[in-house]
């Protein structure tokens, strides 16, 4: 199983949560070709209501704690309730960037 989908896996056992971007970012980094060690996630969830920022993130790398003393170099978080996700982006999530066609 790939970190991806251990990371989307873990998250999605431990919050209810409306919207999920696991985003690889290793590819910007000075690591071998392939790596799964940088990543950026955008989690949306009406579990951080009523939590400052740093507890979010506490909870997420609590969730993530194996990865993070493992495999995952560096995790960049953008946490969400619904309310704040619809101020900022509008009714529906964004769509993930896209990776390219070569279909």
């Amino acid at each position: 199983m790939s970190v991806k989908d251990t990371i989307e896996g873990k998250l999605d056992k431990a919050l209810p949560i409306q919207h999920l971007e696991v985003i690889n970012e290793s590819h910007k980094h000075n690591v071998p070709e392939g790596s799964e060690s940088h990543f950026k996630l955008v989690v949306v969830s009406e579990d951080f209501s009523n939590r400052k920022l740093i507890e979010r993130h506490r909870l997420i790398n609590g969730v993530l704690r194996e990865e993070l003393a493992g495999q995952v170099h560096a995790l960049a978080l953008h946490t969400y309730t619904s309310a704040e996700w619809k101020t900022r982006f509008g009714e529906a999530p964004m769509s993930p960037p896209c990776q390219g066609g070569g279909a």
